[in-house]
């Protein structure tokens, strides 16, 4: 069985809330006893381990110096294949293409959850980023509270989600959009690329519309989270006012 191990408050937190019969052990610092508690009593509840560490063996146990206190072990997630048949009907479907790096997905979800959106699709292909340790952290709960699918074949399902989604990739191109000027009439599948080479040729031909980020052109582009937490913000903010 395949394991994540989730380590900080807030993404501990989160994963007790979302999804408890997952978890498998925890381990914690002394500092920590208070918040750990809840948690404690949960597992000793269903007979399951916990333990207070000293700081080097929680270090060990969690797999990172950066564990925040508190670490639990999970079962891993499974993210299925997104059916194209039956697609997730939201409001708007947030979509890596590439996304390579796992602090990247761990703040993508971060913000997606932040704003409300809770609906994400990777493209699974070689060197993308799925749910892991390292992602769990960055995301600080973020993770749980997302609906996760994946495709290894990311242009013929954005071509098949046209019915339902107005598909818009994110580009530094220059006959992209603004942000303003893109329609709000329908549910948006939000493409971001990776962070190399942005999102690939094939993905962009599938989708219907182009949409970049204006700034004052001293540097080329946004990193891909920081993208990712500009456009979750303006297409949310009417939902959210």
């Amino acid at each position: 069985m395949q394991t994540d191990i989730i380590c900080g408050a807030n993404a501990v937190a989160a994963l007790f809330r979302r999804r408890p019969a997952d978890v498998q052990r925890l381990f914690y610092a002394e500092s920590m006893r208070q918040a750990a508690g809840p948690f404690c009593a949960e597992l000793a509840r269903t007979k399951r381990p916990y333990r207070m560490l000293p700081p080097e063996d929680l270090a060990k146990a969690a797999g990172t110096p950066h564990h925040g206190g508190i670490a639990a072990v999970a079962r891993a997630r499974v993210v299925p294949i997104l059916d194209p048949a039956n697609p997730p009907r939201a409001k708007l479907l947030l979509v890596l293409d590439g996304v390579g790096n796992p602090h990247n997905l761990g703040a993508i979800a971060r913000s997606a959850a932040f704003f409300g959106v809770d609906t994400l699709l990777i493209n699974h292909v070689p060197g993308a980023a799925l749910p892991s340790d390292a992602a769990y952290r960055t995301a600080e709960g973020g993770l749980e509270f997302l609906d996760l699918y994946r495709t290894r074949d990311l242009p013929p399902l954005l071509k098949a989600l046209t019915p339902h989604y107005r598909t818009v990739a994110a580009t530094l191109r220059p006959g992209a959009i603004s942000l303003d000027a893109l329609p709000r009439d329908r549910p948006i599948a939000l493409v971001l690329g990776g962070e190399e080479h942005g999102v690939s040729p094939a993905a962009l031909a599938a989708c219907r519309r182009e949409v970049r980020i204006g700034g004052a052109g001293l540097v080329q582009s946004l990193n891909v989270a920081q993208a990712a937490a500009v456009f979750l913000h303006a297409l949310t903010a009417t939902s959210l006012a």
